[in-house]
């Protein structure tokens, strides 16, 4: 809590690297974590969003000589299509940053790695293994016996070199004490066991500087030896604080790392090690807060095969999001895929989510609602009769919404969970226009059945109301489409409290619906 009573929630992306351009399983995390910071963003949180890219791999150098291009002008174009991808999902960070191109964040790496040698736990040793260049990971033979990646599935290379080790040794008790109290929290539950049960197996000291020679002089130098290069995972990992001002901004770093009660990471499976033992271990050693969260989530798949720039099987979010839209994306990334776990996609899976929820449930829900205002009302939201059960059973649906999303978005981070909540609200108030026929009302209405006026202006008003609730309910995961219905029903989404927003009976009568049009046409062929 700070000084002016606001909780604070601090929410990160992994950084991915940019040895390619984007794909769409890059969209799914930015879209995940897109949801939980604007959900805190409504309930009042002071929320700060970082995500960014990891440009200092070796993956970077390799892509760039296969080009024939400088690895700076190859990780600065790759490093731009990301940031395009933040805006074409209308994703709300509120930093990017880049960890080739940034003072704050090479300074900040070399001051985290001056840290942990003066908690003597960095020394220069010879070491030989089996090493992912994709991954830039090294593998035990145990875990690898096939000689290939685990990850990647391409051979492993037999490094030798002298580099600095990180002693992870040292800190096998404290990090499994870290996540059996509940202070390191990783969901879901078998990625946390999967943690534990390596810890337990016995934890290694991991080398962490590779020569500037197989570096290719690409990357962040050592403190104090210019022959050699931080490796990768120990740079990257740093972001999260140093894009905090960890080396030159002490304020903001106290107000959303060293006394936030919140600091999240969101992640792919493929990294939980790094950031659930070494990244949590490296905090450690240097005397600062670690994460407090780490959620997992699975990957997207292409016929069953994990979506990688490796294998080439990737779709592009930005073809995907020209020819569907944004929020159909959002809406297929966030209610199809489970958030722990693996999915798979075609276009033929996003396009049935599409006609079947948007376009249907949704998009005939907002048409058929505002057009009968229009036709039986001239425009304007009737006031409402004492309910009757059909209206309280909808009144019903709409206020267990509120709850529903509070523990699914702010406890559980399962925004699949609370999409599915707000389309039983979608569902109910489609069922309660066939329960309550407007239209019978209308005819019954011309012949001077004065009940029946009573019932047509309550229908409508609860119509009008579930819509404006739904509107409020979807601003964390659809925002443009939240911004669309509220105009169609003629109220703003303004600044209040978002629980509030979301209690029934707030939509003033007399409110004047715009024209109908469809928010989601529907899709053919």
């Amino acid at each position: 809590m700070d000084t002016d009573g606001r909780h604070r929630f601090y929410i990160t992306t992994s950084i991915p690297y940019v040895n390619a351009a984007p794909h769409l399983g890059h969209a799914l995390e930015y879209i995940q974590t897109d949801a939980f910071a604007r959900y805190h963003r409504l309930i009042g949180d002071d929320t700060r969003f970082l995500t960014g890219t990891d440009e200092n791999s070796l993956t970077n150098v390799l892509a760039a000589e296969r080009e024939g291009i400088p690895v700076a002008e190859l990780v600065d174009r790759n490093a731009q299509a990301f940031h395009r991808l933040t805006e074409y999902l209308h994703i709300s960070n509120d930093d990017f940053i880049r960890t080739a191109a940034e003072p704050r964040h090479i300074e900040g790496a070399q001051k985290l790695w001056a840290a942990c040698d003066r908690a003597g736990d960095i020394d220069k040793r010879y070491y030989a293994g089996l090493y992912c260049v994709l991954g830039e990971q090294f593998y035990t033979e145990e875990e690898a016996p096939d000689g290939l990646c685990p990850e990647h599935h391409i051979p492993l290379e037999l490094v030798e070199e002298e580099n600095y080790f990180f002693r992870l040794s040292r800190y096998q008790d404290a990090l499994a004490r870290a996540i059996d109290s509940g202070g390191l929290r990783i969901i879901p539950e078998t990625r946390r066991n999967e943690v534990r049960a390596f810890i337990a197996r016995g934890l290694e000291d991991f080398s962490i500087s590779r020569t500037r020679a197989r570096a290719r002089g690409w990357g962040i130098p050592v403190p104090g030896d210019p022959n050699q290069v931080m490796y990768v995972w120990f740079d990257a990992l740093a972001n999260y604080i140093t894009a905090l001002g960890y080396a030159h901004d002490a304020e903001l770093y106290r107000r959303y790392w060293v006394e936030n009660p919140d600091r999240v990471h969101v992640i792919g499976k493929g990294i939980l090690r790094f950031h659930a033992v070494y990244w949590p271990a490296m905090l450690m050693s240097a005397g600062e807060p670690l994460p407090t969260t780490i959620v997992v989530h699975g990957y997207l798949t292409i016929g069953g095969e994990k979506m990688s720039k490796s294998l080439g099987n990737v779709v592009d979010p930005a073809e995907l999001t020209a020819r569907y839209g944004a929020d159909a994306v959002r809406y297929w990334m966030l209610r199809e895929v489970p958030p722990t776990e693996d999915a798979d996609y075609t276009d033929e899976k996003l396009e049935r989510r599409y006609n079947a929820d948007l376009a249907n449930d949704l998009g005939n829900l907002l048409n058929r609602t505002v057009s009968m205002i229009q036709r039986y009302r001239s425009g304007v939201v009737p006031t409402p009769a004492e309910p009757v059960a059909t209206d309280e059973d909808l009144e019903a649906v709409a206020a267990g919404l509120s709850g529903t999303i509070e523990q699914t978005m702010g406890r559980d981070f399962d925004p699949q969970a609370a999409l599915a909540a707000i389309w039983d609200l979608v569902v109910r108030a489609n069922r309660y226009v066939e329960e309550t026929s407007p239209w019978s009302l209308a005819r019954a209405e011309r012949g001077g059945d004065a009940i029946a006026t009573t019932r047509l202006d309550t229908a409508l008003y609860h119509l009008a109301e579930a819509l404006r609730i739904i509107a409020q309910a979807l601003r964390p995961f659809l925002p443009d489409t939240a911004e669309r219905i509220a105009e169609q029903i003629g109220v703003a989404l303004d600044a209040r409290s978002w629980p509030a927003a979301l209690t029934w009976g707030q939509l003033p009568p007399g409110t004047q619906v715009s024209e109908p049009h469809p928010i989601f046409p529907r899709l053919e062929g």
